[in-house]
C-alpha cells in the first residue's frame, strides 16, 4: 500500500507540480472548449491525455523507445509548449465554430500530444523502474496519480468557466479566446526558452 501511495503521489505531483506548469497548461486549451455538462467526454478528454502519456512511458521503461540523447531531450523540451501552443491556436481559430468538431480536435490531441508529454518524463521514469520487476504495477499507479491530478485541473477549468458565462455573462467564445490566447502567449514564451537549433 506505500508503494501505491508512493507513486499516485509522484503521477500526482507531476502534474500539479507548479514550477513544471507545461502540463496544466496544455489541460487548460484541452478543455477551455468543454461545458460542466459534458463531464463524460471531459473525463476520455483526461483519459486519453494519461493513455498517450503513460504508453510513451511504457516504451522506455521495457526499452522500447529510441534512447534519449541530449539532442532529443532539447527536442522533446521544445515540441511541448509546441502541442500547448497548436491546441491553443487551434482554439483561437475555431472558437465561433460549431464546438463539437472542436471538442473531437481536442480529443485528437489530448492522446497524440499525450504522447510526446511523455516523453519528457520517459528518461526519469525508465531510470526509476529500470531492474524493477513491478515494472507495470508502477506505471499503472503513476498513471493513476496523473489521472487524478488532470481530473483536478480540468473540473477547476470547468467550475471556473461555467461561473463565469452562467453568472458574469461571459459567452462561451469569449472564455475560450481570452484563455486560449492567454495560453498561447505562454507557450510562445516557453518555445523561445526552448529552442534547439
Amino acid at each position: 500500500m506505500n508503494d501505491f501511495i508512493l507513486y499516485f503521489k509522484m503521477g500526482l505531483n507531476h502534474v500539479l507540480d507548479f514550477s513544471a506548469y507545461d502540463h496544466i497548461l496544455f489541460l487548460i486549451v484541452l478543455a477551455v472548449v468543454f461545458s460542466f455538462n459534458q463531464f463524460k467526454k471531459v473525463l476520455w478528454l483526461v483519459t486519453l491525455f494519461t493513455i498517450g502519456h503513460t504508453l510513451t512511458l511504457f516504451l522506455s521503461a521495457y526499452d522500447l523507445l529510441f534512447e534519449m540523447n541530449k539532442k532529443n531531450t532539447e527536442i522533446v523540451e521544445f515540441l511541448i509548449p509546441f502541442t500547448i501552443f497548436v491546441t491553443g491556436v487551434v482554439n483561437v481559430f475555431t472558437a465561433k465554430k460549431s464546438s463539437a468538431g472542436k471538442q473531437n480536435t481536442n480529443l485528437v490531441f489530448a492522446v497524440f500530444f499525450g504522447l510526446i508529454h511523455g516523453l519528457g518524463f520517459s528518461s526519469y521514469i525508465s531510470r526509476l523502474v529500470s531492474g524493477d520487476d513491478n515494472k507495470l504495477l508502477i506505471l499503472s499507479e503513476f498513471a493513476l496519480g496523473i489521472e487524478a491530478a488532470q481530473i483536478i485541473i480540468v473540473l477547476g477549468i470547468l467550475v471556473i468557466g461555467t461561473l463565469l458565462q452562467n453568472f458574469i455573462n461571459v459567452t462561451k467564445r469569449d472564455w475560450i479566446l481570452v484563455c486560449s490566447s492567454i495560453v498561447v502567449g505562454f507557450s510562445i514564451q516557453m518555445m523561445l526558452n526552448r529552442v534547439f537549433w
